[in-house]
């Protein structure tokens, strides 16, 4: 079973975990390893993690007790982090991530994202708009995600 709550403090080394199987496990399928690379930190900084965490404030999603995703909303509407570890892919902890930030975001005018290659397909299944293709740069190397949006 799948619940989701607010984020509380304590959890940012699991946050930190989803984050990182996500972006190494599952979008290299999308990534060159160099991407991944550049798009990791490359070593885990705690307080750093913890001060953004604090920051976003994420929805987190557990599977029997255990921390499987993570997704925040910020006031302008607008998703940074959307991650589900590797081992909880396909298991509805994406939907009901997604779910929960559509019901806390209904008084938005729009719910907008910068969307890395692997997510474009689901977002694109929760209603989501490509409004442009994007090119981010992270240590000297390029990384291709859209900016989507979906209109509540």
């Amino acid at each position: 079973m799948i619940k989701v709550h607010p984020y509380c403090c304590g959890l940012e080394t699991e946050l930190f975990d989803v984050f990182s199987s996500a972006i190494q496990e599952v979008c290299s399928n999308d990534y060159t390893p160099e991407q991944i690379t550049a798009w990791l930190p490359s070593s885990y900084d705690a307080d750093k993690w913890k001060n953004l965490m604090d920051k976003l404030k994420p929805y987190i999603a557990r599977v029997d007790g255990q921390v499987a995703g993570y997704a925040d909303l910020q006031d302008d509407g607008y998703i940074d982090h959307f991650f589900v570890s590797a081992r909880h892919q396909s298991q509805g902890v994406a939907t009901a991530l997604m779910d929960t930030l559509l019901k806390v975001g209904a008084g938005h005018e729009r719910l907008y994202a910068h969307v890395s290659i692997t997510a474009r397909p689901f977002f694109a299944h929760k209603g989501f708009a490509v409004i442009s293709e994007n090119v981010v740069t992270r240590e000297g190397v390029e990384l291709k995600n859209y900016i989507m949006e979906r209109r509540v």
